[in-house]
């Protein structure tokens, strides 16, 4: 790709594969979060409701510090999917995949979920009179008109991926072509003497791909509301 270093294509390249993988981590956990969060009352709800948030308001160094102890191989969770399975998230582009998940989480479940709350219940009620089962009038009522809510997270969360950096080079460190993403990159470029020029197209990179992202969420959402509304 011509005006591209082979570092900015590969920083690009990682920085698109750890945003896309991270919503599709989340985006299923996060819509069972969403429903859960809209339609029920149980104990801790509240609970819940703070610790989905929680990464709004952590520093994301202290968010990927966590993951840290908890995924590392001496960690609970680290420790026994390295000796059931093999697989060491930390340092991988795996791992930062999840810290980027982790990150974008609350946007992602917020948005879902006052989709989930606008769903007129009175469509639902109807559906079940007719025979529907809880579930077919879920997949056939609710998903269909959750749809804006469910795309505007996923593209939310994807746009909020690109940009993660605090719990990214906590978690999954600063490797070239493993790890370093877009703003991993950036922060390279800017502690590396003469690295200007090139610090500064890689954040004209990022701005132009986070517009992007939510360019296309809002078309896209306008699209879908538009069909359900005629």
């Amino acid at each position: 790709m011509p005006g591209f270093s082979p570092l900015e294509l590969e920083a690009l390249a990682l920085s698109l594969r750890v945003a896309l993988w991270s919503v599709l981590f989340s985006l299923p956990v996060g819509l069972f979060i969403a429903w859960l969060l809209a339609r029920h009352e149980f104990f801790g709800k509240g609970a819940l409701n703070a610790v989905v948030h929680l990464p709004l308001v952590l520093p994301p160094v202290v968010v990927g510090y966590l993951l840290l102890v908890l995924l590392g191989r001496e960690g609970p969770l680290g420790q026994a999917l390295y000796r059931l399975f093999g697989v060491s998230l930390p340092f991988t582009w795996q791992g930062a995949a999840l810290a980027a998940a982790v990150m974008a989480f609350p946007l992602m479940v917020r948005a879902m979920r006052l989709s989930l709350e606008n769903v007129d219940r009175r469509l639902e009620a109807a559906a079940r009179t007719l025979g529907a089962r809880p579930f077919d009038v879920f997949v056939t009522v609710t998903l269909p008109l959750t749809a804006p809510g469910i795309l505007v997270g996923a593209l939310l969360g994807f746009a909020r991926s690109l940009g993660e950096f605090g719990a990214t080079i906590t978690f999954a460190a600063n490797i070239p072509g493993e790890t370093r993403t877009l703003p991993l990159a950036l922060f390279s470029m800017t502690q590396t003497p003469g690295g200007e020029t090139q610090a500064l197209r890689l954040a004209a990179l990022s701005v132009l791909l986070s517009l992007a992202a939510l360019a296309v969420s809002e078309y896209t959402a306008r699209r879908l509301r538009a069909r359900i509304d005629g």
